[in-house]
């Protein structure tokens, strides 16, 4: 089990206690992105949602300059374009706000930084060696994951494991350890099992399940399960109707100890995760009226 100390996770300018919970809301600055569409590619449309997701009450924000999923490719020169200027013009904006970017791309992960981004989100588990040390060098925090050995991009096929959940703590922790030894803040590392990357549906729903295992490891983990395609095959949905199962999954994995939540709808996330603090009995509700007056 990790050594996490006194549990306090440390990003940016902000600190969240073992049992805060953490939003992090999703913009895309992608053409291509299986969610919005598009919606939030122009630079205008996404400083507007991120000042529509910080007044929602989004704690952090992460930024993605490249479709994660198989789409047309993207060079690392136009990745950069969609993100570094927008990074710097978002710290401008919102000076305490925590800021990820979602990239597995070391060369892009020292220039965000050096515009102002926190955290660097590795969605695909260190395909790129060096992004460890891009974090290191700048004092940024890192989200380790897992993606069963895929290359960046590359959807999933007929992917098996003997234990799929042994399988994401086994690469998540080693990662996070690998991080560490390479100067990673131990309070800035984070695990994210990866619903849907490098597995099947029922890979996925089996992570969420038995998510506590990963909490168990002492490591902060974040859980990306907004809308994903797990959540669409159980009920048959497509992306833009899967905002009750995303709340049941975020439930779910809030009350087996998750920490951070990477969402697209930041209010419903809100106070689904705020009714779970209270039902935790690690928060108190707002009013407690009916019968006592």
């Amino acid at each position: 089990m990790a050594d996490v100390r006194d549990g306090v996770l440390r990003l940016g300018k902000r600190s969240f206690g073992v049992d805060e919970f953490a939003l992090m809301a999703i913009v895309n600055r992608t053409p291509d992105s299986f969610f919005d569409r598009g919606a939030t590619y122009a630079t205008d449309a996404a400083y507007a949602a991120i000042d529509k997701a910080v007044a929602e009450g989004a704690d952090l924000v992460d930024i993605g300059g490249v479709k994660a999923g198989y789409g047309e490719p993207v060079s690392e020169d136009e990745e950069l374009r969609r993100t570094v200027d927008f990074v710097a013009g978002i710290r401008a904006r919102h000076p305490s706000l925590v800021i990820s970017v979602d990239t597995y791309r070391s060369g892009v992960a020292r220039q965000v930084a050096a515009a102002g981004a926190d955290l660097i989100n590795d969605t695909w588990a260190g395909a790129d060696p060096d992004l460890v040390h891009a974090a290191a060098e700048a004092g940024a925090g890192l989200v380790c994951s897992h993606v069963g050995g895929l290359s960046p991009r590359t959807d999933p096929h007929r992917m098996a494991y003997d234990d799929v959940v042994a399988d994401v703590i086994r690469t998540t922790t080693s990662l996070a350890e690998r991080a560490l030894a390479a100067g990673v803040r131990r309070d800035g590392i984070l695990i994210d099992p990866t619903h849907d990357f490098g597995k099947n549906t029922l890979q996925s729903l089996e992570l969420t399940r038995r998510l506590e295992e990963l909490t168990a490891t002492g490591w902060p983990v974040l859980v990306a399960v907004s809308n994903k395609d797990f959540i669409g095959e159980t009920l048959e949905l497509p992306p833009g109707q899967r905002g009750n199962g995303t709340l049941a999954a975020l439930a779910v994995s809030a009350w087996l100890g998750a920490r951070v939540f990477r969402v697209h709808d930041v209010p419903a996330a809100r106070q689904a995760l705020d009714f779970i603090a209270v039902l935790r009995g690690t928060a108190q509700p707002a009013g407690t009226r009916r019968s006592l007056a």
